[in-house]
């Protein structure tokens, strides 16, 4: 299996699987205070609440939910076959003047893993929907990877709903990619609950950087719960479909953040994303993978939290 992945993702499978915690090489001792100092005259949330909703569509939602009731609306959309944990390193020191909500999306974490069905479309609706639930007019999303391709599909599908557009370890389309279609002939074969070691080596050839043992441990347990039809439906949902070419049509401020090492997704197929959309900044992070969030944590909500002013004035 672990040959298997290293044709997969052509990344060093255990470069990050040492229990010794990321540096953030890139950011300096005022950026972290700036991202973990914010002064807000606004009354702010107690600590992250997890909750659940049941939406329009029929799927119940479990998200996670922080920060200040009048802040501007964040919405974080995980990965293939991850959930809101993917986003562990990053909630803790985000600003709390931002109202965030981080969702497992269906059929993913701990919500409910409907028969049908698994289409960017669908993802999307779900979406909109917990805006709706939510009471929430419009929204920022920020998207890793799968969630990066559902982000860009809701600002095509409901351009109204969306205020900007963070994409990362991002490209115009999976359509054709070699590396989804290689991941996709081992998905297949799986039964019920999807190979522990699969799912390891799986989780651990996305980074190039060190991430701390217990955050790959929960992206692991994460993925075990997704049983392997979700694996193999979404999966084929991201391939399937290709929104490439109406990209243009996204006219809201967008910034995409990449890793020049993204077994996935090439700094070609990045630049190509960027080029490919009117208002998009782009930021490519040196010696990093495919989880730009995840191994330069810090400097990532850094940018993040620069780009969300830019576009809150």
């Amino acid at each position: 299996m672990r040959r298997l992945l290293v044709a997969l993702l052509a990344l060093p499978l255990f470069a990050a699987c040492g229990p010794a915690p990321e540096s953030d090489a890139t950011t300096t001792d005022a950026q972290a205070q700036e991202v973990q100092s914010q002064p807000d005259t606004q009354e702010l949330s107690s600590a992250p609440r997890e909750r659940s909703v049941t939406l329009s569509t029929g799927v119940t939602l479990r998200y996670v939910e922080q920060g200040s009731k009048n802040g501007p609306v964040v919405v974080f959309l995980h990965g293939y076959t991850d959930s809101h944990h993917t986003w562990d390193l990053n909630l803790p020191i985000f600003p709390r003047s931002f109202h965030i909500y981080a969702l497992d999306q269906r059929g993913h974490g701990d919500s409910s893993r409907p028969g049908c069905c698994y289409t960017q479309q669908a993802f999307a609706a779900d979406v909109v929907a917990f805006l709706n639930a939510m009471g929430e007019r419009k929204a920022i999303l920020v998207g890793h990877s799968m969630g990066s391709f559902i982000a860009q599909q809701v600002a095509l599908d409901s351009p109204s709903r969306v205020e900007a557009l963070v994409l990362v370890g991002s490209a115009p389309t999976v359509a054709g990619n070699e590396v989804a279609l290689f991941l996709k002939s081992i998905v297949d074969t799986q039964v019920g609950t999807v190979d522990p070691d699969f799912v390891r080596e799986f989780q651990t050839s996305t980074f190039t950087r060190p991430v701390p043992q217990s955050y790959i441990d929960t992206l692991v347990s994460e993925s075990l719960k997704v049983p392997a039809r979700v694996w193999q439906a979404t999966l084929d949902g991201l391939i399937a479909e290709d929104h490439s070419a109406r990209l243009g049509r996204i006219r809201v401020p967008v910034l995409v953040v990449g890793g020049d090492q993204d077994g996935f997704f090439p700094v070609e197929q990045q630049q190509a994303l960027v080029d490919a959309l009117p208002n998009a900044t782009y930021v490519l992070y040196p010696d990093t993978g495919h989880a730009p969030h995840a191994e330069l944590p810090h400097a990532f909500v850094h940018e993040v939290q620069r780009f969300l002013k830019s576009v809150t004035k």
